[in-house]
């Protein structure tokens, strides 16, 4: 939220005097224009849904995005969001049971992970990790990037993965973790790690275009990243319009093409 030029969070408004944080962060909300709370894999697939519904209904669209289990923390206590479309489903179920939300939404896409290698280093993008071991040994790998497990999706797949291939306990004390799925996508990209895991949906993202090599990691080696989206109770007309594009053919044609699978696939 911006006020007087500057741009405060929700927790922010609430540290001001109450009526002006009344007047400051229920601004937005109240006048119907829909905010969305969104993981963070879908930063660049989402950002594409908008901008054309946007062109199509002059409807502006806020979007932030972050850690799917930090928005279920904030949406507990009261975070002006109307929308919030989660990498784990169980946090929007948790939500519903809560009775937070206008019902228990819908399975919108299935995440896919990635190891990603960026050009110049000299470990292989290699699905089975096969080389990790190896580049650890000899030093060519110090730093791996995941999302932060204990409240990323995506980190909490790759924290498996990884477990899968017996590699876990062999990185944990080089990993470099973000607070998301798309800084720790930063960080392999930048050089601040070696190679990381990342979402597909990042992998295929346009800015990533030409930097690095990826390898999907086979969807058996993780539970499944089944990606749940919903309404919160205090929604808006508007907002409600918005979700009912989130699932039109247009809005999954982008998902799709990002690397997602549909729920009917």
């Amino acid at each position: 939220m911006t006020f007087f030029g500057l741009t405060l969070n929700w927790r922010q408004c609430f540290r001001i005097l109450p009526g002006l944080a009344l007047l400051v962060c229920g601004a937005a909300h109240g006048t119907g224009l829909p905010s969305i709370a969104a993981a963070a894999d879908l930063r660049y697939a989402l950002d594409e849904v908008i901008l054309v519904y946007q062109r199509n209904s002059g409807v502006m669209a806020k979007v932030t995005y972050g850690s799917s289990g930090n928005f279920f923390t904030q949406l507990q206590q009261g975070a002006p969001f109307d929308i919030f479309m989660s990498a784990d489903e169980t946090l929007v179920q948790a939500l519903s049971t809560l009775n937070l939300t206008r019902d228990a939404g819908d399975l919108y896409a299935i995440g896919r992970i990635v190891l990603f290698v960026p050009h110049g280093v000299p470990i292989m993008a290699d699905a089975n990790f096969t080389d990790l071991p190896h580049a650890l040994d000899d030093g060519r790998l110090s730093k791996f990037a995941i999302a932060n497990p204990t409240h990323a999706p995506y980190g909490r797949a790759a924290r498996e993965a990884l477990h899968a291939a017996g590699l876990w306990e062999r990185l944990s004390g080089h990993l470099v973790l973000g607070e998301n799925v798309a800084q720790a996508a930063q960080f392999a990209r930048s050089g601040a790690a070696q190679a990381g895991i990342i979402a597909l949906s990042l992998a295929l993202a346009p800015s990533f275009a030409n930097t690095g090599a990826y390898a999907l990691i086979d969807a058996s080696q993780h539970r499944p990243l089944r990606q749940r989206m919903v309404l919160m109770r205090g929604a808006g007309e508007q907002a409600t319009a918005l979700y009912a594009y989130l699932k039109s053919p247009v809005a999954r044609a982008v998902l799709r093409r990002y690397g997602f699978t549909l729920p009917d696939q």
